[in-house]
């Protein structure tokens, strides 16, 4: 099987799209005043920011040539169960449900968790996150995390001294977004994105 773990904003939900959720919600409310005042309670499209439409051809595509299945890294998995956040994928254009979500960090790795906090930032959480998701599911012949946050092992050598390299979690198969903006969309990510799901 092959994977692809998806952050959503700076990936496929761009900045433009940010806060677009709170217009949502407004109208929504608007519209049903006597619903909860809970968000979590509101219909998933409302809790959410819209996807890019680029952004998700180019996902499209992607799902297309390499028969990967998507695990979603990111956040959002934190304000949608997965049939929701499937039925959203649906909704916004994407052809395939996420399969499933990586673990929480702090769920997996408490006692880190609390070490954590003092010595560093999501990259690490996050990286961890997907290699405990990895370890667990030895089906997965080809991945590639795609983040807008730098999970790769160079930039996570920072925490960790010469005597600790080999603890270095940072992922080998991963494409950096830079650009928030753009997302998927720049330059050349998409084709770094189909060498880690191609078969060699």
């Amino acid at each position: 099987m092959k994977a692809i773990f998806l952050d959503h904003d700076g990936v496929i939900c761009l900045s433009n799209n940010w806060a677009g959720r709170s217009k949502k919600w407004a109208k929504y409310r608007s519209a049903n005043p006597v619903s909860s005042r809970e968000k979590k309670d509101a219909p998933v499209f409302v809790r959410f920011d819209d996807f890019d439409k680029k952004a998700i051809k180019i996902l499209n595509e992607i799902i297309e040539e390499t028969g990967c299945e998507i695990v979603v890294s990111s956040d959002w998995r934190l304000h949608a169960n997965l049939e929701e956040l499937g039925d959203y994928y649906i909704s916004q254009g994407i052809i395939k449900r996420p399969i499933a979500f990586t673990d929480i960090f702090k769920d997996i790795f408490p006692k880190e968790w609390n070490a954590f906090r003092f010595r560093a930032d999501l990259e690490l959480e996050r990286s961890m996150e997907i290699n405990h998701w990895l370890d667990n599911h030895p089906e997965i012949t080809h991945w590639v995390a795609v983040d807008d946050l730098n999970m790769s092992l160079e930039f996570l050598s920072k925490y960790f001294s010469d005597n600790e390299s080999d603890k270095n979690p940072g992922l080998s198969n991963f494409v950096l977004t830079p650009r928030s903006s753009e997302g998927i969309k720049q330059s050349g990510i998409k084709e770094k994105i189909i060498k880690y799901l191609k078969d060699e």
